[in-house]
């Protein structure tokens, strides 16, 4: 089902490409846990060390660890629901930021996280992806562990069952995301396919080999330059074939079935901005794709084609956080 919407206001490009560099850049079954009774006092485990923390914001809270899993220390941001005080309970969203340098886990926050889910019922956890990590484990890595995809599910997704109150099961949690972000959460949705009963992708790509694996191509590019010191996500110059099949969503369509999916690209990038342009249309291309196939396989979606390029709309983003609330588990 492919579905419309008017246009409206959007954010500054907070996430936009700035040049051919970048342009490759951007793109690039949960048991029920012992969930912590409040916010404060957040506690090392699932191989993260906690080395600096910020809790006094009532709503957000941050922490930086140590982890095996990534040669540097990866931070995260907590947002919290105003009510969190209640003692309640409330379902997760995972979001993803986009790639590129100057992206992390404060990309959201800088583009209006709070106000954007004032007085909704959710817990958003918004971590480190790095700037070209892709939401993988890398096939080699010359800068020391990249392992994003091992940090993500394994480690920091129990933790943050175990530290703050919320809903350790699949109804409890929806994974989103833009640009790279939006790809890594597609991917994880349909990989794990027990831990997430919605998912969202913002101007992420949803098909790896279209196009002579265009995309695959940027991942790998955009992963040497940015993040592996020359290594790659999936393998140079031969693609480890089995583990972009795994990690490619038009390639796992019946794994979406039973969930909430949410796509949504722009339709008109700027003509005269090259990255903007080859980003965005790929990523047009890739989801109209994936639609279809999630139509042949008679699977319920939204689809929206906006005006604009490769850029993180904040009305979009606000109508899919009522259908997340929606569909997950009430605080």
């Amino acid at each position: 089902m492919q579905k419309s919407s008017p246009s409206g206001p959007s954010r500054r490009r907070l996430f936009g490409l700035a040049g051919g560099a970048t342009a490759a850049t951007l793109l690039g079954g949960a048991g029920v846990l012992a969930s912590a009774t409040g916010a404060h006092a957040a506690s090392d485990g699932f191989g993260l060390r906690i080395v600096e923390r910020g809790e006094n914001d009532p709503r957000m809270k941050y922490y930086r660890f140590a982890t095996d899993e990534i040669g540097w220390d990866p931070a995260v941001n907590v947002l919290l629901p105003d009510d969190y005080a209640s003692g309640r309970r409330y379902p997760v969203l995972y979001l993803f930021h986009g790639g590129g340098v100057g992206q992390d886990f404060m990309s959201f926050d800088r583009a209006g996280i709070r106000e954007l889910t004032a007085g909704r019922p959710l817990i958003v956890v918004m971590p480190d992806g790095g700037p070209a990590g892709w939401y993988s484990n890398p096939v080699h890595s010359n800068a020391g562990p990249r392992n994003w995809e091992t940090f993500h599910i394994a480690q920091l997704l129990p933790w943050i069952d175990a530290n703050f109150r919320t809903y350790a099961e699949f109804d409890g949690r929806a994974v989103a995301g833009f640009s790279m972000g939006g790809f890594g959460a597609l991917k994880y949705a349909a990989k794990y396919y027990g831990h997430f009963a919605s998912v969202s992708s913002h101007s992420g790509p949803a098909s790896l080999r279209r196009d002579a694996g265009l995309v695959t191509h940027w991942a790998n590019v955009s992963s040497a330059a940015a993040e592996l010191a020359g290594g790659s996500v999936y393998g140079v110059p031969l693609w480890d074939e089995r583990r972009v099949s795994a990690d490619n969503p038009v390639e796992q369509v019946a794994r979406y079935g039973g969930k909430r999916v949410f796509l949504v690209a722009g339709t008109s990038p700027e003509p005269v901005n090259w990255a903007d342009w080859v980003t965005e249309t790929q990523v047009l291309a890739g989801q109209r794709e994936f639609r279809d196939r999630l139509n042949d396989a008679g699977i319920a979606h939204e689809q929206y084609e906006e005006p604009g390029g490769h850029l993180f709309r904040a009305h979009m983003f606000s109508r899919d956080l009522d259908g997340v609330v929606a569909r997950l588990r009430k605080a």
